[in-house]
């Protein structure tokens, strides 16, 4: 079938595929990644992920896909303290996901999917896709993208602005990378199994960035990328063959 960016087709173009097309939304953020990367990483990695894993699946999808634009807002309120961060609060990002969902169902789609490029959006994602699937009868599914090798033993997930997304940038464009700081030690941060803990002071104390990114490696991101890449198309491909 074919592959369709939603920004560049008419609203009759898109108004004849919609009602059977799968619509990927890549959903990321703009908010400070450590002393050594761009603010817009996960907005980068969100798009660009899509983006491969749709030209991808399209190879081969019953159905014809649709990549809309990069929402490169999100719920980053967290990351305030220390600058360089464009923050939505969680409820106008619930919100404003929501809307677009709702805008998809108006213009004629039924299927949506959502690939999440940051940590902050996950539980916006959820409550979205809910309100969205019950309020409009659309199909909404939400891909967090790290998730898809978080069961790979060697793949440092979940970070931020760590090992494992210091390396995905470099594979993607080095420029946006600078050289990070070798880290002596590692701050503690207190965790429980199966508990999710938000405590700003934490964010403080490991200085807005996680584990290692001294460590990463162009060589480790693009095999991680691919990896991921291939994961989603599978996934699109799935979900494509529910009614």
């Amino acid at each position: 079938m074919t592959v369709f960016d939603w920004g560049d087709r008419t609203r009759a173009e898109l108004g004849e595929v919609l009602p059977e097309a799968l619509v990927v939304l890549p959903f990321g953020a703009t908010e400070q990644h450590g002393p050594h990367l761009a603010t817009g990483t996960d907005a980068l990695m969100a798009a660009t992920i899509a983006q491969r894993a749709v030209e991808r699946a399209g190879r081969s999808c019953r159905r014809d896909l649709v990549l809309a634009p990069c929402l490169p807002f999100g719920a980053s309120d967290h990351h305030l303290p220390f600058g360089g961060t464009l923050s939505l609060t969680t409820e106008v990002a619930v919100a404003v996901l929501t809307d677009l969902a709702r805008s998809v169902a108006t213009c004629g789609g039924r299927r949506l999917v959502v690939v999440n490029g940051h940590g902050g959006n996950q539980g916006v994602c959820h409550a979205a896709a809910a309100a969205a699937s019950a309020r409009y009868g659309l199909s909404v599914s939400t891909v967090h993208y790290w998730n898809l090798v978080a069961d790979r033993p060697a793949v440092p997930v979940p970070g931020h602005a760590g090992e494992f997304e210091t390396s995905l940038v470099l594979a993607v464009d080095p420029e946006l990378a600078q050289r990070p700081v070798e880290r002596t030690a590692l701050p503690e941060t207190p965790s429980l199994p199966g508990v999710d803990v938000h405590n700003q002071g934490d964010w403080l104390r490991i200085d807005g960035y996680t584990d290692r990114p001294e460590r990463a490696s162009a060589g480790s991101g693009s095999k991680w990328l691919d990896e991921i890449v291939a994961a989603l198309a599978d996934r699109l491909l799935a979900l494509a063959e529910l009614p």
